[in-house]
């Protein structure tokens, strides 16, 4: 089988096979399929300090399957670490950068024929799925799996809450979170990093049942070889992301994201992803699946018994695909180049308190709602799942915050009382600018037992409670958002799907005349993005064409690979 480097002029190839050589690649190697690892490991990221021995196990794969392997590296954020300071700020921004960075180096060399994209955690993982997409090279994902957990999710919470309060010491602290975070993998909750692990599979761009494996298992090690293996399958095959992602394949990506109650930030990362292929998938699309699509599998954040382990334990998503079943495309396509149905049909829910029926949900409705009315007119976001029945109509007077840092100082000076509704605000894409999580809030107004929190900033995963966030238009493109001042009755209904500020459209009007305009005060890198960033309702993408139908562009360029 011919490769992309015999395609290259005679004197080209010879100058850069001879590159390759000083590399330590082997001569007789190179007319063989070459495939690219591009992998995110690094020594700061729990979930990605491991991967450099995945790798290996990939390239073994490669290799006895006929391939030539050459990995290269990319960045990582850690949202644990960057979590509650500017570093946030940083961390949505890097996906764009991580599939940057993995089309560079594709793109520059011209010489692969298949790609694996080798990741773990929150931006990284749709990072590099934007990557695949945009590039369209036959290849899939390799995950970094999931840390074990010795203690409970709610022993770890309860530590958080005792700290907060001044009941345990920081050295007390870390000693019970490395019970929790004991090692590498991602954090075992249903966080964006377990979600968007778990949707790269119901995407049908990882192996099966490989979503949650324990990181460094002999199980996820084999898997890993086996998806060397199967990347050069592909590349014979002539499999490319394109036609295993299609509008079906998204919105199995949405149902499995509904019926486990993930990450909200996953209505960011899968518009993201489908806007590289040409796809819309809009804000209201989510909330018409949830209506139809219930809540079937309960970990932590959606209860604080459970994490993911118990979910590969009760088995995985495989398990939980076969559940919805009639719900899905099952006949869609997948790195196995066979079709959902057929990877799904050997497949078995061995928990039920962990995985429920379709007939006995946790709940009817799938966890994610998307709420609308004047307070956010292209909408917002929130996890239902885990908000208590108790919480999910509330009305209360607004305390307004122009940043994350203002609520905290409120905050420590005891400002903040029951029954607040507290807003705060620029803290979206452009306003941020990088559009913050404001996880380390809603673990703030969880002692609260009635308060709710209002941004056009996001959240952590591992968020639960009346936090709404996502709020589109932000305060810095003029939405209402920005316009809320202290005192002003907010009202907000789930099951309405409500949203909405009681104060008049006259008073509004007269507030919008007075409003002063919003300067971006950030870092270069941090302004460049604001200034192509599009709204959360459109998955923060970076819009780069103005005046152009990028869109369609892509579309128009993926049909012409098909064909």
């Amino acid at each position: 089988m011919s490769n992309r480097i015999s395609t290259i002029s005679p004197f080209t190839r010879a100058i850069l096979k001879a590159h390759l050589c000083s590399c330590g690649v082997d001569y007789s190697k190179m007319d063989k399929p070459v495939i690219a690892i591009a992998n995110s490991w690094n020594e700061i990221v729990p979930g990605h300090v491991h991967l450099r021995q995945l790798a290996d196990r990939v390239k073994e794969g490669i290799e006895a399957a006929g391939g030539l392997a050459l990995e290269f590296n990319t960045i990582a954020v850690c949202d644990g670490i960057a979590q509650g300071h500017e570093g946030m700020k940083y961390s949505l921004p890097s996906r764009e950068i991580v599939a940057d960075s993995v089309e560079t180096m594709v793109k520059a060399h011209g010489i692969f024929d298949g790609m694996v994209v080798l990741s773990s955690c929150d931006k990284i993982v749709p990072g590099m799925l934007m990557a695949a997409a945009r590039l369209n090279l036959p290849g899939l994902v390799v995950l970094g799996g999931v840390m074990p957990n010795h203690i409970k999710p709610k022993e770890s919470k309860a530590a958080r809450r005792a700290f907060l309060d001044g009941k345990l010491d920081e050295k007390g602290l870390v000693e019970v979170t490395n019970q929790y975070y004991p090692g590498p993998g991602a954090c075992p909750f249903l966080g964006t990093a377990n979600t968007m692990q778990g949707l790269s599979e119901a995407l049908g761009m990882a192996l099966p049942n490989s979503s949650w494996m324990q990181a460094l298992s002999d199980e996820q090690l084999d898997a890993a070889e086996a998806a060397g293996r199967q990347a050069v399958e592909l590349v014979k095959k002539g499999i490319t992301p394109s036609q295993i992602m299609t509008r079906e394949a998204f919105e199995n990506a949405i149902s499995v994201l509904l019926a486990m109650g993930g990450s909200l930030n996953a209505c960011l990362h899968l518009p993201a992803i489908a806007h590289e292929l040409g796809i819309d998938l809009p804000m209201t699309l989510f909330d018409d699946i949830s209506r139809r699509v219930p809540f079937l599998a309960g970990v932590t954040p959606n209860n604080q018994e459970y994490t993911t382990n118990d979910l590969q334990r009760a088995g995985g998503m495989k398990a939980l695909m076969k559940e919805l079943g009639g719900l899905l495309h099952t006949g869609a396509l997948t790195v196995t180049g066979d079709s959902v149905e057929n990877n799904i049909a050997d497949a078995e829910v061995l928990d039920r308190d962990v995985i429920r029926t379709l007939a006995e949900p946790l709940d009817k409705e799938g966890g994610v709602a998307v709420l609308v009315g004047n307070l956010a007119a292209d909408g917002a976001l929130i996890k239902q799942s885990a908000v208590a029945p108790e919480l999910r109509s509330f009305t209360g007077p607004a305390k307004v915050f122009n940043s994350e840092e203002a609520f905290s100082e409120a905050y420590e000076e005891g400002l903040i009382q029951e029954g607040d509704a507290v807003v705060i605000r620029y803290e979206g894409p452009k306003g941020g600018p990088g559009m913050r999580e404001l996880h380390r809030c809603t673990e703030i107004l969880g002692k609260f037992k009635r308060a709710a929190l209002v941004t056009d900033g996001r959240f952590s995963g591992a968020t639960s409670g009346l936090s709404i966030g996502y709020a589109s238009p932000e305060a810095a493109e003029g939405g209402t958002i920005a316009l809320v001042q202290d005192g002003d009755m907010i009202e907000i209904d789930i099951a309405t799907r409500k949203l909405q500020l009681h104060v008049s459209e006259e008073e509004l009007a007269k507030r919008a005349k007075h409003l002063e305009e919003f300067k971006i005060e950030a870092s270069k890198l941090l302004r460049l993005y604001a200034q192509h960033a599009s709204s959360a309702a459109k998955g923060g993408v970076r819009v780069v064409s103005e005046g152009i139908n990028e869109a369609q562009a892509v579309k128009e360029e993926v049909t012409a690979c098909q064909k």
